[in-house]
């Protein structure tokens, strides 16, 4: 009897997701959460200094008169997402053991609340830590800046040189900017320069970014355990491909 529970736990995949304090795409966090445990992973959260998170609120009531914001089936799954004990006991950025996880996810989301996620040198060091274990990563929207800005001082470069991905395109934070910026200024501006442009800056070659099709059929990139995606209308995909990936461990 002891030997199968020693075994059932061996064989549990563990999956980090990483958050700010706030602003984070609910989309993009509880949808593939939701894919993970009904796959019987474990998920753990963590924060800057261990904070329960909270997504961007504008997404829940609607970005603009009601619209704009997180389809109704991300909204319960967020509500779901609130009640769980991981959601709700996240660890410390520098209390993370990459060595312990089967699998890293790097959400996203554009409000100012993202900075303190997307800037942290802290949680930098823990993804440099991944890549050199070769675990899988998955990054969606945002979520690849904090690959872009991780340095790998073995050589001076990104980790994500020679890598092809996607991410938040500037079509897409082009398009939600133009259409709201009238009555929420930069609220989809997160940083002056778009997530494209900075990401393509540190690629070996401007054609490993791939900006996909269709903004409306779902795109997802995989070179070796690097996983990403565009936006929330990716997510069914994004989250389909890490759990087909991380169960084929």
């Amino acid at each position: 009897m002891w030997h199968n529970i020693f075994e059932d736990e061996k064989m549990t995949k563990k999956v980090l997701i990483p958050i700010p304090d706030k602003d984070f795409d609910l989309t993009e966090v509880s949808i593939p959460w939701k894919y993970f445990v009904n796959n019987g992973f474990d998920v753990t959260f963590s924060t800057e200094k261990g904070k329960v998170g909270k997504a961007d609120p504008l997404l829940i009531t609607g970005v603009i008169f009601g619209k704009l914001g997180a389809k109704p089936e991300a909204i319960e799954a967020y509500r779901e997402l609130e009640q769980s004990a991981s959601f709700q006991d996240p660890i410390p950025y520098e209390n993370i053991i990459p060595g312990g996880y089967d699998a890293l996810i790097l959400p996203g989301g554009h409000a100012k609340g993202m900075r303190q996620y997307l800037e942290s040198t802290v949680l930098q060091e823990k993804v440099l830590e991944f890549v050199k274990l070769n675990k899988i990563i998955g990054a969606i929207c945002h979520g690849p800046l904090v690959l872009a800005r991780t340095t790998d001082p073995e050589t001076g470069r990104s980790v994500l040189y020679g890598r092809k991905l996607t991410s938040l395109t500037k079509k897409l934070e082009r398009m939600a900017y133009y259409l709201t910026f009238w009555k929420l200024g930069r609220y989809y501006r997160t940083y002056p320069e778009y997530v494209q442009d900075e990401i393509i800056k540190v690629l070996k070659t401007r054609k490993d970014y791939l900006t996909g099709g269709s903004i409306w059929k779902p795109f997802v990139v995989e070179h070796g355990n690097l996983i990403t995606a565009r936006w929330p209308n990716d997510v069914h995909l994004f989250a389909q491909t890490l759990v087909k990936r991380i169960k084929g461990l």
